[in-house]
């Protein structure tokens, strides 16, 4: 039997070659359908579309399964740091405690900004939205570090990855202080990446400023959960950016910019705010059934995923993450007994079980963040910090592949077909 796909186009027969991976569906390889038939596929989204190679992520989702090199979200979320996974995603193995230490004080080392930057914050008014300012600093970074931007070399691409990892809570931190109004606070190297993030957020020259260990745990989770996701929009924005040749500041501020859509970076925000609307728990069967009446525009936020169908294996470390802050910060939040009852209610109701609607890691990182202080403005900033090292190992395994080429998606063209053209003094 022919490991080959078989496709019939007019009177016809062309074969294709079907590729298999170390785990997941196998993909019929079309490079030469176009050559072969004269036709294109289809596909708006690419949602049946592998466009790349990648050893990095792999997600089941109607298993509810999320690796990472091989290792599962849940175990790495336990038991790894931030730093840690980082690690792992960039160069493919977990590393021992010296190449951790090692990374980690290379890391540590690029925390600062040029001084040049802090002028170019204040280029953008003071009510500017924190995203608005993450895609033109880091876009800007490549005025500022054009020392690290020849991606023909592994050395200038190993460098302005670990700058980007190590620069962008301070980029974060920057925005927010912005802001806020508030001066900004320099990096202080002897705190881990997420407790240095928490004091350049929250800190003051006034005062020292002393993290939370349960609040830096919980943070540096959300990290660990949002680090990669495969070929979702921004990252496959990023490697589109990066086929042509972009320098890695501007494929990374190209990912920001996908993120900040609210279908994709900004689902907790959207999340947080239906629970308010929401109110108590007596509201909810109100809600639930008009998340089920077609003709009303209400929609449950952080419920169902574009590729779990299963329950989200990062939703479950979440809720036992929200139990934890919400405790530690003796915080009696009426937001997430809202968000307890409705998920309850919802996993028991025919309609969404049907339609396989589960909560997904949106549904209860919202809540985190708003207890640990944040705004809602800065939700899709913090995902973007996280899914920097995602972006910057995604673009690495692209630059490295040799059977990359620039993108070019094709079309279905239904404009008008050649006409004459009619001068202006005629029409």
């Amino acid at each position: 039997m022919s490991n080959d796909a078989r496709l019939i186009a007019g009177n016809e027969e062309h074969s294709f070659p079907v590729l298999s991976g170390s785990v997941g569906p196998d993909v019929i390889d079309i490079r030469k359908l176009y050559a072969q038939t004269g036709m294109f596929t289809y596909d708006p989204g690419f949602t049946s579309t592998a466009s790349c190679e990648s050893a990095l992520t792999y997600i089941d989702g109607d298993e509810g399964v999320l690796l990472h090199r091989g290792f599962s979200i849940e175990e790495l979320s336990e038991n790894s740091s931030f730093m840690e996974v980082s690690y792992l995603l960039l160069n493919g193995e977990l590393p021992s405690k010296a190449e951790l230490d090692d990374f980690s004080r290379t890391i540590t080392r690029h925390t600062m900004l040029h001084e040049q930057l802090a002028t170019f914050y204040r280029g953008f008014r003071r009510d500017a939205h924190p995203m608005a300012i993450m895609c033109g600093v880091v876009g800007a970074l490549s005025a500022f570090y054009h020392d690290s931007t020849d991606i023909s070399d592994p050395l200038h691409r190993k460098i302005s990855s670990h700058r980007l990892i190590a620069k962008m809570p301070t980029i974060a931190a920057m925005a927010y202080k912005y802001s806020v109004g508030q001066p900004f606070v320099y990096p202080d190297n002897s705190l881990s990446y997420t407790g240095n993030f928490l004091r350049m957020t929250f800190g003051v020259p006034a005062e020292p400023y002393v993290v939370n260990p349960v609040v830096e745990q919980a943070l540096d989770r959300i990290f660990i959960l949002h680090a990669d996701h495969e070929q979702n929009a921004s990252t496959s924005t990023v490697r589109l950016a990066g086929s042509s040749g972009a320098n890695p500041f501007a494929c990374i501020a190209a990912g920001i910019a996908c993120l900040w859509g609210p279908a994709h970076g900004g689902a907790n925000e959207a999340a947080l705010n239906m629970l308010k609307e929401i109110g108590t728990p007596d509201k909810i069967p109100h809600y639930i059934e008009r998340a089920k009446d077609k003709n009303d525009p209400f929609r449950l936020m952080g419920f169902g995923h574009r590729v779990y169908k299963n329950y989200d294996p990062r939703a479950t470390v979440m809720q036992k993450t929200v139990r934890e802050v919400l405790t530690a910060l003796k915080v009696n939040d009426p937001i997430f007994e809202v968000a307890l009852q409705l998920e309850e209610m919802a996993l028991n109701d025919p309609y969404f079980i049907e339609k396989k609607l589960f909560p997904n890691v949106d549904f209860y990182s919202g809540i985190i963040l708003s207890a640990i202080g944040f705004p809602t403005t800065m939700f899709t900033v913090l995902f973007a910090l996280a899914r920097t090292v995602g972006w910057v190992a995604q673009w690495n395994e692209m630059i490295s592949d040799p059977g990359q080429k620039i993108g070019r998606p094709r079309q279905l063209y239904t404009g008008p077909t050649a006409r004459d053209y009619v001068p202006l003094d005629k029409r």
